[in-house]
């Protein structure tokens, strides 16, 4: 079985540690891209996941890219190989799954673009640390147990670390970050559907600054 080299799995974890907080970025308006996440730079996110939950993932990938190269701007709710291959190709530095399939794993083997794959269970993750992987995103983090389950992975697992997404707020984020086996978590709270819709641009600023500073970052 092929397995992650050395060198991929240390560019996995520098994207993790990048920053503490990972925006999950839905792009309802695609004249909102730019500006939302230029908003979210200015508050001090070094990391933007653009989901492929709406058909305007792409475009903005690629076009943040060009915009905002001094940040990671990566592609999240990847769920096939196809969409891998099309991340791939709008210029996505990275790729997150919201589960795990071994077409998906194998694919980041050799693909270019690291990939954070999605687990929920102990099964999951065994399946991607036996192709090399130890940096997973832990979705949905609350339905799936949360702190508790974490805590519980840090026995069997103490080289795997986690970027929990699913249900975290801003009031829960540093317990998560306290973990020993979390680098990030990510959330949704940072692009307030409200705020968006109004395009208050410096709300969302203070959003990202204001979190980041609970966090001491």
């Amino acid at each position: 079985m092929s397995q992650l080299s050395d060198v991929y799995r240390s560019r996995i974890h520098d994207l993790m540690s990048a920053s503490p907080l990972i925006p999950v970025i839905t792009i309802e308006n695609p004249d909102d891209a730019f500006p939302l996440c230029k908003a979210l730079v200015a508050g001090g996110i070094r990391i933007l996941e653009i989901t492929l939950r709406t058909e305007h993932g792409l475009g903005a990938i690629a076009q943040l890219r060009e915009t905002l190269p001094e940040v990671w701007v990566g592609a999240g709710t990847v769920t096939n190989v196809q969409q891998y291959r099309a991340v791939e190709q709008a210029g996505a530095q990275f790729v997150v799954t919201p589960g795990v399939t071994e077409a998906i794993l194998q694919h980041g083997l050799g693909s270019d673009v690291p990939l954070v794959p999605g687990i929920a269970t102990a099964s999951e993750l065994m399946l991607g640390y036996a192709m090399g992987y130890r940096d997973f995103k832990f979705f949905p983090a609350e339905v799936a147990g949360g702190i508790p389950a974490l805590k519980a992975l840090a026995g069997p697992f103490p080289d795997v670390q986690f970027c929990p997404t699913g249900g975290i707020r801003r009031e829960t984020a540093r317990q998560y970050l306290d973990l020993d086996n979390v680098l990030a978590v990510g959330g949704s709270w940072l692009t307030p559907r409200e705020a968006v819709r109004q395009r208050d641009w410096p709300l969302i600023s203070g959003v990202a600054r204001d979190s980041l500073a609970e966090l001491g970052r």
